[in-house]
């Protein structure tokens, strides 16, 4: 049974990185250190966090229909399976870390997302500039790499995706995140299926956060047109960096 305090912090964690995915992304700057506040031991936190903000991702993928069936169908099964296959070791990786080793980690899991997030776009437009293109060769190995980091720990996902499309010569941005969309929803299942099996997520909070980021998405997409992009990557990146500085301190 949740508690009332626990009732509250989940579900609005989970409504806040809802929001967040949908305009700039960094949810996981929320229901991650919310759930570690909630009691949940760091390891089963991340997998959690990783179920809360599963659903976003297909409904994202979704937008870009598009995009993804104007693309080889051999391109995106290759794709899909490297998606699937680094989601998988990395959240295995995740299970077989101690857990004394993954809480002195975290840290500075958190503080390279939010410096990913801090320098995307200028990551962005360098991978789309002069250097864009020059790695295609690089772009299946570098994909695996990225979805097991992904499956690891969610937080800069996004980002680590977009530049690495742009860097192996992909310059049409809505297929950018097309791709983005389609392999962090590939990544995040089989990623759950694996902590789910590994008896690591703790099932109620995960599905009570679902419900609300996936509320938090919606309300995100329509804040959306409203907000100014930069207010709100203000508010990811403090956080961010807020949580890194409380995680540190916190030993």
């Amino acid at each position: 049974m949740l508690d009332a305090f626990t009732l509250t912090l989940l579900p609005l964690a989970a409504l806040g990185a809802g929001v967040l995915n949908a305009i700039a992304g960094g949810g996981t700057f929320l229901t991650f250190p919310a759930l570690v506040w909630a009691g949940v031991p760091p390891i089963a936190a991340n997998a959690t966090s990783a179920l809360a903000v599963c659903p976003g991702y297909l409904g994202s993928a979704l937008g870009f229909r598009q995009e993804l069936a104007a693309l080889p169908r051999a391109l995106l099964i290759r794709e899909v399976l490297l998606s699937a296959l680094g989601g998988v070791a990395g959240a295995l990786a995740l299970l077989v870390t101690p857990a004394k080793v993954f809480s002195g980690i975290v840290p500075w899991l958190l503080l390279f997302a939010t410096l990913l997030f801090a320098l995307g776009p200028r990551l962005s437009r360098w991978a789309g500039g002069e250097h864009g293109g020059g790695l295609g060769r690089w772009r299946h190995a570098g994909l695996l790499a990225v979805a097991v980091y992904g499956g690891y720990f969610n937080g800069g996902l996004g980002i680590l995706l977009m530049a690495l499309y742009l860097l192996c010569g992909e310059q049409r941005l809505n297929t950018v995140n097309a791709l983005k969309n389609l392999n962090s929803f590939v990544l995040s299942v089989v990623s759950v299926v694996a902590f789910a099996v590994g008896g690591a997520i703790v099932w109620q909070q995960g599905l009570l956060m679902a419900v609300f980021a996936t509320l938090g998405g919606f309300a995100g997409a329509r804040l959306a047109r409203r907000l100014p992009v930069a207010w709100v990557r203000g508010i990811v990146i403090v956080t961010g960096v807020v949580m890194s500085a409380l995680f540190f301190l916190r030993g």
